[in-house]
């Protein structure tokens, strides 16, 4: 007679199984192909020359510059988001709240809905100009500029930032933010030296969140860009898409799965599990 714990570990396996297939066959798999298209040319042979393709200029200045603007909208999520989590935090907001509930709502609408609401507000005789005209204001014009894609990015990702952070410090105890202000420590002090250290966690899972969707991206570069500004997500696009040129659409792709790599390797090495969202 089998013991109840290899009966439950059967279970286990078996309840495994459906991801187990889902992961093979929508992750390793297409993970093959990329990797055999990226080291093979049209007629199938192996080369380098894909790979090599990244030290063209058409293509590591779209890696460049979406590096660049990556690490500013990551920047910006964290100063927007650190200090406002704080104010949660201080206010008792927990998970369930109808606050809480007012950050999780944009992301149950479409990314793409969101973006084009801000293609139409900033648009040369959008709404935003048609407002300032109206005020007598001189227009802007952020559309179709690096600058239109960072808004995009910091309102599209904020979310992924507040949230872990929020976590994480919610789950610092107050005795211990108590200790700090017994002993002397002022307001600045203790955020910088007590609270913040206790939140990289959060902040490790937060700034991957958006760091990696936002070098990825190629939606909000097209619409908020207009086709003018090239990221490294719109050239590999353009490689699949326009140019079906599949081998070194996959190459530009294995060079940007390194910095997701990295990523990830950064999140295992800081991150104790207390930064999930959920």
């Amino acid at each position: 007679m089998r013991r109840p714990s290899a009966l439950k570990s059967k279970r286990m396996k078996l309840l495994a199984l459906p991801y187990l297939v889902w992961m093979v066959g929508f992750i390793v798999i297409p993970l093959l192909l990329v990797c055999f298209y990226g080291f093979t040319d049209q007629s199938g042979s192996f080369t380098l020359e894909n790979i090599a393709e990244i030290l063209v200029r058409e293509n590591y200045r779209p890696l460049c510059l979406a590096l660049l603007l990556s690490a500013v909208s990551t920047a910006i999520c964290f100063l927007a988001a650190f200090p406002l989590a704080l104010i949660l935090r201080s206010r008792k907001i927990g998970r369930g709240s109808f606050a809480a509930f007012l950050f999780i709502l944009p992301m149950w609408m479409n990314s793409l809905l969101r973006i084009l609401a801000w293609q139409t507000l900033l648009e040369r005789k959008g709404v935003l100009n048609g407002i300032l005209a109206a005020l007598h204001l001189p227009g802007q014009r952020l559309i179709n500029t690096p600058y239109a894609i960072i808004l995009g990015m910091v309102y599209d990702f904020l979310p992924f930032m507040i949230l872990p952070i929020y976590n994480t410090l919610s789950k610092i105890d107050d005795n211990t933010i108590n200790a700090a202000y017994d002993l002397g420590a002022s307001i600045p002090t203790t955020i910088f030296r007590v609270i913040l250290p206790l939140s990289v966690p959060g902040i490790v899972s937060g700034v991957t969140m958006v760091f990696v969707p936002a070098l990825t991206t190629f939606a909000i570069s097209d619409i908020l860009g207009g086709g003018k500004i090239f990221l490294i997500g719109n050239v590999i696009e353009q490689e699949f898409v326009l140019n079906s040129n599949w081998n070194l659409g996959s190459a530009l792709s294995m060079v940007l799965m390194l910095f997701i790599i990295l990523s990830m390797a950064l999140l295992s090495r800081y991150d104790s599990g207390e930064g999930a969202m959920f």
